[in-house]
């Protein structure tokens, strides 16, 4: 895995016109697993919302990630099309437990009136771009998001 900082820049520049805001606070708060993170951040943000997006292909192994279930019970989830695994999400395990908190996506303005469980499949241009090739076609990506010290944008700490 590259280090740290050069992810949260990777994550940055992709997001560069979008708004969201990739932050290293896992770091800060100590966590390892997504639900862990999910309840810190509940906890420690208690006026703010959040929604958890995940690509299609997570959703399929979701139900192999630590307290998945817990995760649905903490916070929206945004599920974005990825090219591949359209039928594969509707077959997923997950998506037994799952389907009756699936909400339409023409309502996504109301995604912060949400109560989880809540469940959106998002559908756009599919983007083709896969992460694993793009570190196998560049090995030392990661070198041209070095900085001498990166700060979290929401916590303000540098994350070396």
């Amino acid at each position: 895995m590259a280090p740290l900082a050069a992810r949260l820049g990777s994550a940055r520049a992709m997001a560069r016109r979008a708004p969201i805001r990739p932050t290293a606070i896992e770091q800060r708060l100590g966590t390892r697993y997504t639900v862990d993170t999910l309840a810190a951040l509940v906890r420690r943000f208690p006026d703010r919302r959040f929604i958890w997006l995940m690509g299609a292909d997570n959703l399929v192994q979701f139900p192999q990630w630590k307290q998945w279930r817990r995760i649905a019970r903490t916070v929206p989830i945004a599920v974005i099309a990825r090219p591949g695994y359209g039928g594969a999400v509707h077959a997923a395990k997950a998506m037994g437990w799952l389907s009756r908190f699936v909400r339409p996506r023409g309502r996504s303005r109301d995604w912060m009136n949400w109560r989880p469980p809540a469940l959106v499949l998002l559908r756009f241009r599919l983007d083709p771009t896969s992460a694993t090739g793009l570190r196998a076609r560049d090995p030392d990506w990661h070198l041209s998001f070095h900085s001498a010290a990166p700060r979290d944008i929401i916590t303000r700490r540098s994350i070396l």
